[in-house]
């Protein structure tokens, strides 16, 4: 399962589905800590992840 976290995830829950095999990247990781919610929806559908 394919993952994006926001701001509101701690890093370590990111970190911890990895070692789960889960595809995750936290928000922060491409520095887009400051993207508005309306941006992160659609880019969670636009690459097929869960937000």
């Amino acid at each position: 399962m394919k993952f994006l976290a926001d701001m509101g995830i701690s890093p370590r829950v990111v970190s911890a589905l990895r070692e789960r095999g889960h595809d995750s990247i936290h928000l922060q990781e491409q520095g887009l800590g400051r993207m508005p919610d309306g941006d992160i929806l659609i880019k969670t559908r636009e690459e097929g992840a869960c937000f």
